[in-house]
């Protein structure tokens, strides 16, 4: 049998769902916008410690499935109890894609095409993981109008009176 609308295991596979759209999408659009920077000459390659380093594809897919995960999934636990996790993930997770571009980006001293291409990825994730985060589950639903007929006990209905109470 099927969890119904509003039952706790619906909201979990509901979080679920979410959690993997979000991160699905965030990986597929930062890996096509590193395809499109090594077909048009960037060469992700910077040095660290004197080595020669290269930015690759499982690279960038690991830069941005991690970090989203972890932090998605964090707010996707914690919502229901504490919906306001949803507005400070709001902030914080495109606040730390941006910030990242010149902690970590450009000083790397990639090729310009290369720093652009990985720029747009942190960029991506902004609107990303905002639309993610607000579309999460949160709060509870005590209030029969959020549910359909039959998912909520009658004692949590919203009775109406058809007139003055």
């Amino acid at each position: 049998m099927r969890p119904s609308r509003g039952t706790p295991a619906a909201g979990r596979r509901s979080s679920l769902a979410v959690v993997a759209a979000t991160v699905g999408a965030a990986l597929i659009m930062n890996l096509l916008i590193h395809a499109v920077g090594r077909a048009a000459g960037g060469r992700f390659v910077f040095t660290n410690a004197g080595q020669s380093m290269q930015v690759d594809a499982l690279t960038v897919g690991g830069f941005t499935v991690v970090p989203l995960l972890l932090g998605l999934t964090a707010v996707a636990l914690t919502a229901r109890r504490w919906p306001w996790t949803v507005i400070v993930g709001s902030v914080v997770a495109p606040l730390l894609a941006l910030v990242t571009i010149p902690i970590m980006t450009i000083p790397a001293g990639f090729d310009t095409v290369s720093a652009v291409a990985l720029s747009l990825c942190h960029v991506s994730l902004a609107p990303i993981s905002v639309l993610g985060l607000l579309s999460l589950p949160r709060g509870t639903r005590v209030s029969g109008e959020d549910t359909a007929a039959g998912d909520a006990p009658a004692s949590n209905r919203t009775v109406s009176t058809g007139g003055n109470a």
